[in-house]
């Protein structure tokens, strides 16, 4: 079977039926790079107890992460044309485990450096899957229902956000904290035993991740996958060497791209110090500040499904703009609030967050015809303003003597970009009666 559209791609050797399987395989991708991110959220706090940081430090975790997105970005893509969708599936599954697995000799020697990469290579596995699976979503099936299909996959990842924190507070937090003067008044026997229990306690969950990534990668190796390739067109390799920068002359896309770096930036401190913000903003004890994550993640996920059926009934401009004053509004409710309060204005920030990664792309791109790809490339490595903005946040908390509510502040601002990218930043572009 050939499907020739007009992105000249071409499928081979399977008929539609048997799509199913593979699609159910690529599904699962989606869920699994889920759970790595949405895990940090609990992985955050709980090193920052076990390996006894400060809030900056303890970002270096979304900082090893989204800066391997960054370093892998246009390798990925160059992995992909090499070796293919299935091939490039594999190699990124098995940097993914070896990621998961490094988390052992990192807790065994409570050695914060190895954590961090043990992080980045599963940053680097991420970013190879996230580069095959999301095309190939596409592809496999009638080119009418790839919006769908794609929407359906990602759906999974949002099952994820919910899951992660959930599962991460039941195995990997404890419950357990002591204050700098707790821990001082301990005899060194004991503080050794709880902060070597604290750092055992994520051996056995990232054990299960990377046998289950083995086998899941071991399945990609054996199953036959439909045969994906992309028709060579006259000049296109000269065309995307030219694009990779020339292509940043489009405004909506340059816009785009910054607007995405500080969302992204939002999303992963909301999420990185959301534990330690419930804590300390609405008074509530660690293992149930876990909890609320997995609730933040349910909204997170709800939101998606709202914004789509809006869409029916605005453009997405507009309701980019709707959403993102909503996230100024909730971040200053969450900087200045108390009690639950707090806490409901973080679950808003999850409902209210929800489209803006896909809207913000999808404006970027539009119009840019040959030129999409080297766009979606843009895009895709401004991801790394996950790397940069926890950090500063830490760095801010820190500062401020360890007031989280006032790191809050960052993806304020964050918001606010977002806010006049929707407003300004973005202009409709004029499209050829031709």
């Amino acid at each position: 079977m050939h499907i020739d559209s007009k992105d000249n791609i071409q499928v081979s050797g399977h008929s539609a039926k048997n799509y199913l399987f593979p699609f159910i395989l690529v599904v699962s991708l989606f869920f699994l790079w889920g759970m790595a991110h949405n895990l940090n959220g609990v992985l955050i706090p709980h090193l920052k107890k076990a390996c006894q940081l400060d809030n900056s430090q303890s970002a270096l975790v979304d900082t090893s992460v989204f800066f391997a997105y960054f370093v892998m970005a246009l390798p990925a893509g160059f992995l992909l044309r090499r070796v293919g969708y299935k091939t490039s599936i594999v190699i990124g599954l098995l940097a993914f485990s070896i990621g998961a697995f490094l988390f052992i000799p990192a807790a065994n020697a409570r050695m914060y450096e190895l954590f961090l990469v043990a992080l980045f290579i599963i940053g680097c596995g991420l970013a190879v899957l996230e580069t095959a699976a999301n095309p190939y979503a596409t592809i496999l099936g009638p080119p009418e229902s790839a919006t769908q299909r794609i929407n359906l996959a990602a759906s999974f990842n949002g099952l994820a956000a919910m899951l992660g924190p959930i599962l991460g507070t039941v195995f990997i937090l404890s419950g357990k904290s002591y204050t700098a003067a707790e821990m001082a008044a301990m005899a060194d026997t004991e503080r050794l035993a709880y902060l070597t229990t604290e750092a055992s306690s994520v051996k056995l969950p990232y054990f299960i991740l990377g046998a289950v990534l083995l086998v899941v990668a071991v399945i990609f190796m054996f199953v036959k996958l439909p045969e994906i390739k992309e028709a060579e067109s006259v000049g296109s390799e000269a065309n995307q060497k030219k694009s990779l920068f020339a292509v940043l002359r489009h405004k909506n896309l340059a816009f785009a791209v910054v607007a995405q770096f500080f969302y992204v930036g939002a999303q992963v401190c909301v999420t990185s110090f959301f534990i330690i913000m419930a804590q300390q903003g609405a008074g509530v004890d660690e293992k149930t500040a876990g909890y609320y994550l997995g609730v933040y993640g349910f909204l997170f996920m709800i939101g998606r499904f709202i914004g789509t059926f809006l869409l029916k009934y605005t453009t997405a401009q507009r309701l980019l703009a709707i959403y993102a004053i909503a996230t100024v509004l909730l971040a200053l409710v969450a900087v200045m609030g108390s009690g639950m309060v707090v806490l409901y204005a973080l679950g808003g920030l999850g409902l209210f967050m929800s489209i803006m990664f896909p809207t913000i792309f999808s404006l970027g791109i539009v119009g840019l015809g040959d030129e999409t790809k080297q766009a979606s490339s843009w895009l895709i490595m401004a991801i790394v303003g996950g790397a940069v903005f926890p950090f500063i946040m830490g760095g801010i908390i820190d500062a401020s003597g360890d007031n989280t509510q006032l790191g809050y502040i960052v993806p304020f601002v964050c918001y606010l970009v977002i806010f006049w990218y929707a407003v300004k930043g973005y202009k409709a572009p004029v499209m050829s009666k031709n």
